[in-house]
């Protein structure tokens, strides 16, 4: 699910959301911010906040009109609509950030103002982030005193070495190797999920995640989250385009494959990966335990230590 925010001269947000069933293009895009708000929020908006926290889609940042099968983030008609209301266009790219270093995912940078990511993630360093502006952005709203010592405590210096040690990795060609792994792993594990009726919400993925809808089965994310955790299996619950169920119970789960692809999984691996989570939607707790049994087998072949 993706979501645009605008925030008016009272800060106050409001949001479009991105159902499974639309392609996010130039013109959806100037649809919605022409259409779906008021005029006199558009021309008055503050800010454009470009975020996305199971788009598994890529964000295509040059704006090709008949781009199927995307999402498109931070791209020439986001960057257009901005200049004509006067916005500030803002990209958080935390979950892509490791895709985006490797040349793997168009970059947002060339077209936002302001682009936000966490160091963790793709990215796989320390837990953390970084603020990227151009220099308008910094001159206007001076994030270094913002963030220092307005909001920040001390700074912790042995994670500013392992950020420092993140983006040198993140220059190797080992590392776009790797980003290049997950996104294999993850369209395999996609494909074996679909293969076994699970419903994918995008019918696909591009990137390193995936959300699962469950509402054919009748159970919702919070159930099957702790079904998977029994099974060895870490994965979150995750709310789905026009979920009937509240945040906190979910009718999805979201899957990403960058941890399992730094232990090793490979595509092959990744089938019985899929062939595990469909035990645990299909047959619920009495399938726990033939679940367990496969990934007990995988963590075997892909020792930690």
């Amino acid at each position: 699910m993706a979501s645009i925010e605008l925030r008016t001269p009272k800060n106050k947000p409001a949001y479009y959301k991105i159902t499974a069933n639309i392609t996010l293009n130039g013109r959806t895009i100037r649809k919605f911010s022409r259409f779906e708000f008021d005029p006199k929020t558009l021309k008055t908006a503050k800010q454009r906040v470009v975020a996305a926290t199971a788009a598994a889609f890529e964000f295509e940042a040059k704006a090709q009109e008949e781009a199927e099968r995307s999402i498109s983030g931070a791209s020439k008609p986001f960057r257009e609509v901005a200049d004509e209301v006067g916005a500030v266009l803002m990209v958080d790219m935390a979950h892509i950030a490791g895709l985006v270093a490797a040349g793997l995912h168009p970059s947002p940078i060339p077209y936002a103002d302001v682009v936000t990511t966490t160091t963790h993630k793709t990215l796989r360093g320390p837990r953390g982030g970084m603020i990227l502006c151009n220099k308008e952005a910094n001159e206007k709203f001076n994030f270094n005193k913002a963030i220092f010592p307005g909001i920040q405590g001390g700074p912790l210096m042995h994670v500013i070495a392992a950020k420092a040690v993140c983006f040198e990795e993140a220059l190797s060609d080992d590392f776009k190797v790797y980003q290049k792994n997950i996104i294999d792993n993850a369209q395999a594990l996609c494909k074996g999920l679909m293969s076994r009726d699970i419903k994918i919400v995008s019918g696909g993925t591009d990137n390193h995640l995936m959300l699962v809808d469950l509402t054919p089965y009748g159970l919702t994310g919070k159930a099957v989250e702790k079904l998977l955790d029994a099974a060895h299996i870490t994965a979150n619950k995750n709310t789905i385009p026009n979920d009937p169920q509240s945040p906190f119970v979910t009718s999805g789960i979201r899957l990403g494959t960058p941890a399992v692809t730094s232990r090793g999984l490979n595509t092959e691996d990744m089938d019985q990966v899929a062939e595990a989570i469909a035990l645990v939607i299909k047959g619920g707790e009495e399938q726990v335990p033939a679940a367990r049994a496969i990934i007990q087998k995988l963590t075997d072949k892909y020792p930690l230590i």
